[in-house]
């Protein structure tokens, strides 16, 4: 008698419920885009196709200072994040099982299961005596501040990619007279880029939108772009958010795309 194995795109009303899914999350999205060609100044009424916004949020300082602002400070966060996470996912991975090694993987990703208001403030707490006892008050806070958030971000995809790589390459380097570092960086580090580059794009992109610590931790004039729109909204707020929004979206889809190409191309 052949198994018969359970699937659930079988079950009655999955696709409905998957089309509805896709429909309430995909809409917001797309009304976004489309909004932002709009050549009427209001949010909520269509007043022909433009591509005024676009330029107004290319020609606009502000803009592009809160833009050069987010991509250094995701830059920076996420290279160490992804540094920091590699050395821990290597540490937590290739050794044997002990007492404690729970708590530390509990202890890696705290900030995923900590509300993020509640790191804020704990952030805010502690760079706020140190801005006092220091003088010091410039982006590196927003630096330390989001590659804290973003390790555990990294570390997850480091980890998996880790625990599926077979150890016994290794074992075969260390045989053939390799040093560790010899057998690290000619044996582990090519199989484990992959693992490596998925993390980074993810703490980069973690970092890129964040907007409670940002909001909590960033002094005067260090707006980064999601703070920027989020003061807009709460001001004036024209089409030309819109469109920001929108290059975001298609700047995030080139790098999710150029990275899966050259990811597909190594495997």
């Amino acid at each position: 008698m052949a198994k018969r194995y359970f699937d659930i795109r079988s079950q009655p009303g999955f696709v409905t419920i998957a089309m509805v899914t896709f429909f309430l999350l995909y809409l917001p999205i797309a009304v976004l885009v489309a909004y932002a060609f709009n050549a009427s100044e209001s949010m909520t009424s269509w007043g022909g196709f433009s591509v005024r916004w676009f330029g107004d949020a290319w020609q606009n300082q502000a803009v592009q200072d809160a833009a050069w602002r987010s991509f250094i400070i995701a830059g920076c966060a996420a290279t160490i994040a992804t540094i920091t996470a590699t050395m821990a996912a290597i540490a937590t991975t290739r050794t044997r099982p002990y007492p404690g090694l729970g708590f530390k993987y509990a202890f890696i990703n705290q900030p995923l299961m900590v509300p993020e208001i509640v790191t804020a403030v704990a952030l805010l707490i502690v760079f706020s005596r140190i801005k006092v006892w220091t003088g010091y008050s410039g982006l590196g806070y927003l630096v330390l501040a989001h590659t804290a958030f973003c390790i555990p971000f990294a570390y997850l995809p480091i980890r998996a990619r880790l625990e599926s790589m077979d150890t016994t390459l290794e074992a075969a380097a260390a045989d053939l007279y390799a040093t560790p570092w010899a057998a690290f960086r000619r044996v582990t580090l090519p199989l484990l880029r992959p693992g490596i580059i998925a993390g980074f794009m993810l703490a980069f992109v973690i970092s890129l939108d964040d907007v409670v610590i940002t909001e909590f931790v960033k002094s005067g004039g260090q707006d980064t772009l999601p703070t920027y729109m989020l003061g807009q909204l709460r001001r004036e707020a024209t089409p030309e958010v819109n469109a920001i929004a929108t290059a975001f979206l298609a700047l995030s889809v080139l790098l999710v795309t150029v990275f899966y190409f050259i990811n597909r191309k190594k495997d």
